[in-house]
């Protein structure tokens, strides 16, 4: 097989687990999520989990990235590439294939493109240092590290002096850099048109209220998440959490939040398109195919 690893995307509702989930299983391999909610513990039916999906005709299929941090934390990309390093390292070390999975565009985006991201704090003190000089004693300040910067690091000061600053923190703390594996992707697509997406959107919302989505979203509350701390996760956990606290009603609640999760849906079509643009290819197939048939698709592509 000429590729390293296959990943499948798509906005909300349109079945991509269950792909994903049968392609590990037809591959001898296991799922990495590339959802930015579902990291989160006690967040499943709002984040759209489905966790049974990873059940193959009896058989588990074996899932990672999901439920890595508590809820109420503010999980960030660099730890989702460092977490997402580990577990593609720990299959492909097992002999195992990757499938990824999901439709957070910059979750995707972070593994696809290798992003190298480092989480490094500001520091007030050094940054006031760093004002007094001009953007040229910054730019060769910023030459004397080995790192190879992007042009725009020195498009102002600010910047200049954030690279910098970045610059300085690392060559302390070494153990933030990290080898970022080279994956050679093949990237698929699920969708289907704008008025099943819609239907499928609305359809499922009442599926999952009907499964106790506000029930787990009071749950949260009853164990001392604040308000502000689940609204912070947006969509379901928004507009549910406004619904449990008296500002909206059932029905002002359901009806604004299907239409964000609508809007939602169409801001990661234009994300993936975007990347189409940036030189991605994405092979898209139809939602509607038999799941057979979706497989064979993918089958052909990779081999």
């Amino acid at each position: 097989m000429k590729y390293d690893m296959l990943t499948i995307l798509g906005p909300t509702a349109t079945g991509k687990t269950q792909l994903a989930a049968q392609m590990a299983r037809r591959l001898n391999g296991e799922v990495l999520s590339a959802d930015s909610r579902q990291i989160y513990r006690g967040m499943d039916l709002g984040t759209g989990k489905d966790l049974a999906d990873y059940t193959v005709e009896g058989e588990k299929i074996p899932y990672h990235l999901i439920d890595m941090a508590e809820a109420g934390a503010q999980y960030n990309v660099f730890e989702f590439q460092c977490q997402f390093a580990r577990a593609y390292d720990d299959i492909r070390l097992r002999g195992r294939f990757p499938v990824f999975c999901g439709g957070s565009g910059l979750y995707l985006e972070a593994v696809l493109k290798g992003y190298k991201l480092t989480q490094v704090p500001s520091n007030k003190h050094r940054r006031e240092e760093l004002s007094q000089l001009s953007l040229e004693e910054l730019t060769r300040m910023l030459m004397g590290y080995k790192t190879v910067h992007n042009s725009s690091d020195t498009e102002n000061k600010n910047r200049a002096i954030r690279a910098i600053e970045i610059e300085e923190y690392l060559s302390h703390h070494p153990d933030l850099e990290f080898e970022f594996p080279k994956i050679n992707s093949l990237i698929v697509g699920v969708q289907f048109d704008r008025s099943t997406r819609r239907e499928r959107i609305t359809t499922r919302l009442k599926q999952r209220l009907d499964e106790g989505m506000i029930e787990e979203v009071k749950g949260l509350l009853d164990k001392g998440l604040t308000p502000e701390e689940l609204t912070y996760y947006g969509l379901e956990y928004k507009f549910l959490t406004l619904y449990l606290t008296g500002e909206l009603s059932r029905e002002e609640m359901f009806e604004k939040l299907n239409i964000a999760i609508h809007q939602f849906a169409k801001r990661q079509m234009t994300w993936f398109r975007k990347m189409e643009r940036e030189g991605f290819e994405i092979h898209w197939l139809d939602g509607f195919l038999p799941m057979e048939e979706k497989v064979g698709f993918v089958m052909k592509l990779l081999k």
